[in-house]
């Protein structure tokens, strides 16, 4: 038995070997390893044994089959190598082609609201500070001020990670739901004064026309003395003329409630009905338009500034956010959240921006 599977074993391996094709590499395969192979015949011997031949020859013709299977698998490896070597070597690629016979890349809208929305606050003197889309419960809610027992912590609006008590009472690990993170990680790591935004994808459990499981955020926070209601307004005020490129927008500030800013307002700007779209501009008040929120804001709340390890007695702040692909809907006339995240090249050839149309506070920012 044993010198038979050692014979075995050296004309399979020499078959493997001077296989010189795929087609022939194959036939090896089957006939070792088929249905009706000789290494597959050896296993149902198996079978018919005794206990104790069984266990004399079982891990002999166990090894035979594996190591048939892996010198099988390398040769076929090694002949597709070679087969693609071959396939490069003998096709070239003509660069003479004109340019102009090849479909043009185009730049997502999101993308380019993104760069419109850091041009716009680079020049108002904030930097762009980011973070980990995977964040812990502390960062994405405790520092923030939010409750045990606050709705957004629930299931069905946070995508959790499953628990992990091999590292004995980790922080529990979720994708994080706004770019809230960001600032309070800036906030430690980085002395005031602060001014930045936080750019970035954050994901709820929620998907309609105007929500996507995942989407896209910005989130503004300045921490400096002195700081009041009326710094956060002007600023506010100045980013969204700046983004819409009009002289006339109007906001109305509206108290509301958010765990991390105290006071909190939502911020409303006006628009104006013309040929039945909604056309950000104009007061809300007159009779051929009305108020649609855009963005929540509000006071840095003094626990949170705490909590990042600065004394709120001394120091004092506001932020904002609002989301990046409900303001590309706003100024470019898109009325489906959905379409962004679809990948149908028909919509992004029609709303996508050329490669070239690099947004300029100088130059303009609109398409």
């Amino acid at each position: 038995m044993t010198t038979d599977l050692d014979q075995l074993r050296s004309d399979l391996l020499s078959a493997i070997a001077a296989a010189d094709t795929l087609d022939a590499i194959e036939g090896v395969r089957v006939a070792a390893l088929g249905k009706q192979g000789n290494v597959t015949a050896l296993l149902k011997t198996l079978g018919g044994m005794s206990p104790d031949e069984r266990q004399t020859a079982g891990p002999r013709i166990q090894a035979l089959r594996e190591a048939v299977t892996g010198a099988i698998a390398d040769r076929k490896a090694a002949l597709e190598r070679a087969a693609l070597d071959a396939r490069l070597a003998s096709e070239t690629l003509d660069m003479t082609l004109p340019a102009n016979a090849l479909a043009p890349g185009s730049v997502h809208p999101v993308s380019q609201v993104m760069d419109e929305l850091a041009e716009i606050f680079a020049d108002l003197g904030f930097a762009v500070a980011t973070g980990p889309e995977i964040e812990d419960d502390w960062h994405n809610f405790t520092a923030l001020n939010i409750a045990e027992t606050h709705p957004a912590r629930a299931m069905h609006d946070t995508f959790y990670f499953p628990d992990d008590d091999s590292e004995g009472g980790a922080q529990r690990m979720l994708l994080r739901t706004h770019t809230s993170p960001v600032q309070i990680r800036t906030m430690l790591q980085q002395k005031p004064p602060i001014r930045i935004i936080a750019p970035g994808r954050v994901y709820r459990s929620d998907s309609d026309a105007t929500h996507t499981p995942m989407f896209h955020q910005i989130e503004g926070l300045v921490i400096d003395r002195g700081i009041t209601l009326g710094h956060l307004k002007w600023t506010l005020e100045t980013f969204l003329k700046a983004f819409f490129e009009r002289d006339d927008i109007v906001l109305r500030l509206r108290a509301s409630y958010f765990p991390f800013t105290e006071p909190s307002a939502e911020v409303d700007v006006g628009y104006t009905i013309e040929e039945g779209k909604r056309v950000i501009g104009g007061s809300g008040d007159d009779a051929n338009g009305g108020w649609m929120e855009v963005l929540g804001s509000g006071m840095v709340h003094p626990k949170v500034i705490a909590a990042c390890g600065l004394d709120p007695d001394e120091w004092q702040g506001f932020a904002f956010g609002t989301g990046v692909d409900r303001l590309a809907m706003l100024k470019y006339g898109m009325d489906d959240l959905r379409a962004f995240f679809d990948g149908d090249l028909r919509w992004l050839k029609h709303y996508g921006f050329g490669a070239l149309d690099v947004p300029t506070i100088a130059g303009g920012v609109g398409a």
